[in-house]
């Protein structure tokens, strides 16, 4: 049977997604691990870090699901929902400047920029962090801050937080020489994260600005990461090494996140679409 399905491919600072609006229930439940690594596949597939699909909600205006490359199931994707949000938008789904989008890791609040009735960019409610370690997920008990991690032959200081998903942060000199594609994977997959975790390596440039460099749960090194510029943000600021408002530099461009402690965390930053199309399932 020929099955077709719209999409359209999108990008958050170079983060890319493959956005389907699935409110039919066009796709069902059992082939989405499986649809999710064939369409992120770049050479067989149409190719991106993740799969973004559209559903209704009965609690919000519309309802986000992320699948990563690998099929696997994320909770929350800072890039990812300012791609929601245009798609939902200019397709006319919802048509109103303070969208709610039901995730995962609760609902959250978008404020929309409009330039010329397209949506150019999108300041996103992240909610408050959390510090503990049940919350995060993670084999510890309390808060993990500041403290020794071994990653290999090696021992690195991390900071372990949860943004609706899980992150570790971890403090390095010079961020473009570090070896990310070599400790990342490790502290993914380290035993302290049961569910696995982000891994955000940032270099302080001065307390306004940040360098960061993010490997991604399920993807490997991505070129932006919203959810990892939030905690890397999060984590400098506990640790007294920023201000409130930072420029958070990844290798895809630029986002702004806000945060006072132990309040909201508020990100913005641009999302494009680069085209559509339509695949035969």
């Amino acid at each position: 049977m020929v099955r077709k399905i719209g999409f359209w491919k999108m990008h958050g600072l170079g983060n890319d997604y493959i956005v389907i609006d699935n409110r039919s229930g066009a796709l069902n439940e059992d082939e989405l691990p499986s649809l999710a690594v064939k369409l992120c596949n770049r050479r067989l597939g149409i190719g991106a870090d993740g799969l973004l699909l559209i559903y209704p909600s009965q609690k919000a205006d519309v309802k986000m699901r992320i699948l990563n490359a690998d099929g696997s199931e994320a909770e929350m994707c800072g890039n990812g929902i300012r791609c929601i949000a245009k798609y939902c938008f200019e397709n006319g789904i919802v048509r109103k400047n303070l969208l709610l989008v039901e995730t995962l890791a609760g609902v959250k609040t978008l404020d929309i920029k409009l330039e010329d009735a397209t949506v150019k960019s999108v300041r996103v409610n992240m909610g408050s962090p959390s510090f503990e370690a049940e919350e995060i997920p993670m084999r510890w008990n309390g808060t993990f801050i500041d403290k020794p991690i071994q990653a290999g032959g090696t021992t690195v200081r991390a900071t372990a937080l949860s943004m609706g998903n899980p992150h570790c942060v971890v403090f390095v000199e010079n961020v473009e020489d570090y070896p990310v594609e070599a400790i990342g994977p490790i502290l993914e997959n380290h035993e302290l994260f049961p569910k696995r975790t982000n891994v955000e390596f940032v270099q302080i440039v001065s307390r306004d600005k940040l360098k960061v460099r993010v490997w991604e749960r399920g993807v490997g090194e991505t070129l932006a990461c919203g959810t990892g510029a939030c905690a890397s943000v999060v984590a400098a600021k506990i640790l007294g090494k920023v201000n409130e408002k930072v420029a958070v530099e990844l290798l895809g461009g630029e986002l702004t996140i806000e945060y006072r402690n132990g309040g909201t965390v508020f990100m913005e930053g641009p999302t494009e679409k680069v085209f559509e199309g339509v695949i035969n399932l």
